[in-house]
Order: structure tokens, then sequence, then C-alpha cells
């Protein structure tokens, strides 16, 4: 079974992350992954943001003519949604005590 790390090392090496890794990623949230799954899909989140890894597009271009600034605008909110989804799985994840950091008692 592909691990979320194992896509998100792939794309940071590559530089490019397919259509079809993002629904294998989607998938693989929706079902079940560990902390460092979700690291890795915090780190992938931060490299398209900075423009280290380009994503494929999940549309169509239907026009040849397209605006940068729209497209960047649309990129934009297409990451800040799937940082909220992320962060939203990550707020519904039930707690594990072995993952929490010792503060002391």
């Amino acid at each position: 079974m592909v691990l979320i790390k194992e896509i998100v090392q792939q794309a940071l090496n590559t530089g490019y992350l397919s259509v079809a890794a993002q629904n294998q990623m989607q998938v693989l949230l929706q079902a079940s992954y560990d902390s460092d799954d979700l690291d890795a899909f915090i780190i992938l989140q931060r490299a398209v943001v900075a423009g280290d890894v380009k994503q494929e597009s999940r549309t169509q271009k239907f026009s040849s003519h397209s605006n940068d600034t729209t497209s960047n605008i649309k990129l934009a909110y297409q990451i800040a949604a799937e940082i909220a989804f992320a962060a939203a799985v990550a707020l519904t994840m039930p707690k594990n005590q072995q993952d929490q950091p010792y503060l002391g008692t």
C-alpha cells in the first residue's frame, strides 16, 4: 500500500504533483494515515505554495488566453481549500497519547 509520505516524497523529488497522485492522497486521507503522513502532507502544501512543486490542474483550460492573475488567484483558493481540509482532518483525528509531547506533571 502506498503511503501519503511516499507520494509527497516523489512530488518533492520531481517538483510535480499529478492529478492521479492528488486523488490517491485524497483517498488515503479519508481512509487511514499516521502523523508522519499528515506532516508530509503539510510539507507538500507548503512546497506547492512556495512554488517548489507544481500541481497538475484538475480542470481543463478552455481558453489559451487566460489571465495569469486569475490563474494565480484560483490556485491560491485551491491551495487554501486543501490546507483547510488538512487542518479539519487533523482536528478530527482522535488523540493518541503516544503522539503527544511530554510536558511534565
